[in-house]
């Protein structure tokens, strides 16, 4: 019997592959000798490194950088398993929780360090590198991003822009003759998980930007800002950045880089799928068990158990899920390909409590998911 181990990690308690782990656990209790493939996976959020390095055998790199005040840092960002393929997430070097909660500022805070990361990846012999677009701290559209990467972003007397948002509205001219010069020969797959354009109510600016501090005021400045950078990229580069869903994603990175470069736009779960060969291993595959911290109707808009469910799906290949917690949608998962979900908390408890104990509980729902199997293997045998 092989058995395909994919989960997501469980926010604040467990990584991807610290949930695989426990679930494998819990079924060789119970089927010792079943073939065991665990694949730690991410939908393009945090966790996305880990479980693309772990994956694929690859390498965690770490280089210096600057949060998104300006202060320096080292970031981490991974370089697969095939040697030319990189990962970075914005939330490394731009992440919003890297500002301490009376600093956060979506008017000052800039993308710089995304770029560098990007930066340094440039110096391997990538050719590839997927964007892992959430949770940062920026709404400068990818202008710290850019020129971190060697593009000249002056005001009409000719001076550099300062970074972040705020300084957008001073922009007379974007020069990108010199970027670097690896750019040309590298493709992008960003990893995005939301559709929301650049500008508007449903944009950058007005859905993301309370979260990272903005004012009821800044909020009408950022889109005003992000607009007239909107206008030099549409302008200049023949692409209408406005209105891409997805534009709108890590303070409106995505924008920038379909703007500028040779880039693809993707859910983040098939970009992950994809990368670690999902398919080539669900060939001989009999049951495959994925999960997340919570599963509900967030879960259908392309989360992981899903995303995997889908490419199960296709191969006639049964699905069960485990969950921290879930909600009552199994109608709609079920015809996702999610043949079961199963909430592996015993009972009332709190929060606390079941984040502390989740690998034990995992462990316990997977060797009971197992016994079942086995029982009812036995008796159709039978």
């Amino acid at each position: 019997m092989k058995i395909i181990i994919a989960p997501d990690s469980f926010k604040e308690s467990l990584s991807a592959a610290d949930v695989a782990a426990a679930i494998k656990k819990g079924f060789c209790q119970v089927l010792p000798d079943a073939e065991y493939c665990c694949i730690p996976v991410a939908d393009g959020g945090e966790g996305t490194t880990d479980a693309l390095v772990l994956s694929t055998q690859g390498q965690f790199i770490h280089s210096d950088a600057e949060d998104p005040l300006g202060n320096p840092i080292r970031a981490r960002w991974g370089l697969l398993g095939d040697g030319h393929t990189a990962i970075i997430e914005t939330a490394a070097a731009s992440g919003l929780d890297l500002v301490p909660m009376a600093y956060r500022n979506p008017m000052l805070a800039s993308s710089y360090g995304t770029g560098q990361l990007i930066a340094a990846a440039l110096e391997h012999p990538v050719d590839h590198i997927i964007i892992g677009l959430g949770g940062s701290a920026t709404n400068d559209g990818g202008a710290g991003m850019l020129a971190a990467l060697g593009a000249r972003l002056l005001d009409k007397e000719g001076q550099p822009l300062p970074t972040g948002a705020a300084a957008l509205s001073e922009l007379a001219t974007l020069d990108i003759s010199t970027l670097h010069p690896r750019l040309s020969e590298v493709t992008f797959s960003v990893a995005c998980d939301v559709d929301n354009p650049l500008l508007g109510p449903e944009g950058a600016s007005a859905i993301f930007g309370p979260q990272k501090g903005a004012t009821q005021a800044q909020i009408v400045q950022l889109d005003h800002n992000l607009a007239h950078f909107a206008q030099f990229l549409s302008q200049h580069y023949g692409l209408e950045v406005a209105t891409i869903p997805g534009a709108g994603a890590a303070g409106g990175i995505g924008a920038a880089l379909l703007a500028l470069f040779n880039t693809q736009m993707r859910s983040g779960i098939d970009i992950v799928l994809d990368a670690v060969s999902f398919d080539q291993q669900l060939q001989g595959a009999d049951l495959v068990i994925t999960g997340e911290g919570r599963i509900d109707h967030q879960s259908l808009r392309g989360k992981t158990p899903v995303g995997v469910a889908k490419r199960a799906q296709r191969l006639g290949i049964p699905v069960i899920a485990l969950a921290g917690s879930k909600t009552q949608d199994e109608v709609a998962l079920n015809n996702c390909g999610i043949q079961a979900i199963f909430s592996v908390v015993p009972g009332v408890t709190s929060l606390t409590d079941a984040l502390r104990d989740a690998p034990t509980n995992l462990a316990v729902s997977a060797k009971n998911i197992a016994t079942l199997l086995k029982l009812g293997s036995t008796h159709l045998s039978s």
